[in-house]
């Protein structure tokens, strides 16, 4: 487990398994039918979604400590392409811009750069800003427009450079 924040109301990151249905079960139902539709395509999440995903990536969950799971990210080879690992991030709607994302993004690029990935890939709206910002702050991404979609790729050389719980080293004075 990761401790996210310093405060009073911290929140950490812990990997999540099927177990952990009850709790992403009630985090979906506290985010708005907007940030499901952005995250998943459509407005309800059942425990086959959330089983699918646990089988083809590694899931974490942010947990606050008075109002539980706060967030929900994952990342893994979804596409199959040699290198490039997947990101998925939700945050509650109260909770966002707090953070909470970009730390679960960084979390999610150094797990995937330790599996040996290359890139980090988003594919979102193109409305997403929020996504779209966050995934910016992550490195420095390429993207392709698909319609009303990007496709968002991270180079992982840079990308969560630092560990979200674990300040970057200063520069070397050479």
């Amino acid at each position: 487990m990761h401790q996210l924040l310093n405060s009073s109301d911290a929140v950490r990151i812990q990997t999540a398994t099927l177990a952990d249905w009850p709790l992403i079960e009630t985090f979906h139902r506290s985010c708005s039918e907007q940030a499901l539709h952005r995250r998943w395509g459509r407005t309800w999440i059942v425990h086959r979604d959330i089983d699918r995903l646990l089988h083809h990536s590694s899931c974490w969950i942010a947990l606050h400590d008075a109002d539980g799971v706060v967030a929900l990210g994952s990342a893994g080879p979804v596409s199959r392409q040699p290198g490039v690992f997947d990101l998925g991030l939700q945050v509650a709607d109260v909770h966002q811009r707090r953070g909470i994302g970009l730390a679960l993004g960084r979390h999610a690029a150094a797990h995937a750069r330790s599996r040996g990935a290359h890139t980090l890939s988003v594919y979102a709206e193109a409305s997403n800003l929020p996504m779209l910002g966050l995934v910016r702050r992550l490195g420095h991404p390429t993207e392709i427009r698909q319609g009303a979609h990007l496709d968002v790729r991270v180079p992982l050389s840079g990308a969560g450079a630092a560990c979200p719980t674990t300040p970057a080293p200063p520069p070397s004075r050479r």
